[in-house]
């Protein structure tokens, strides 16, 4: 039987939402496209990017959900409710963000967690 999680996303603003790079796979597009009823094409347009890095000893070429401004952190995925914190697209979400944080823990949660005690403020989010 899999252990429980130690960490409650539903007291976390996101973070994970705003990583640069959250990566889909075909796979993800159909299920987005399914979610949105929108052809495959239609929906990697609306909801991906490519993204391209290249150095003389690494190439990166990644499809990546799209995102936009967001009053906590510089930028998040599209689909974080931007009052909510929440993701609005949950039961179609990316498989990167089903098996986030692949683990018992999320280092964030805990970080979060320190800092609100230390600080006395249940609601206390750590600036950039």
């Amino acid at each position: 039987m899999p252990k429980a999680p130690k960490y409650d996303c539903a007291q976390c603003p996101g973070y994970c939402c705003s990583y640069p790079r959250i990566i889909v796979s075909e796979e993800d597009i159909a299920r987005l496209a399914r979610h949105h009823g929108l052809e495959e094409k239609e929906a990697r347009k609306k909801f991906t990017q490519r993204y391209r890095w290249a150095s003389e000893t690494e190439t990166i070429d990644e499809r990546v959900l799209r995102h936009r401004p967001d009053t906590v952190y510089t930028s998040t995925c599209q689909f974080l409710h931007p009052t909510e914190r929440r993701c609005t697209i949950y039961e179609a979400r990316p498989q990167v963000c089903r098996e986030y944080p692949n683990s018992q823990r999320c280092g964030y949660y805990s970080f979060l967690k320190f800092e609100r005690k230390q600080q006395g403020d249940p609601e206390f989010i750590p600036s950039a």
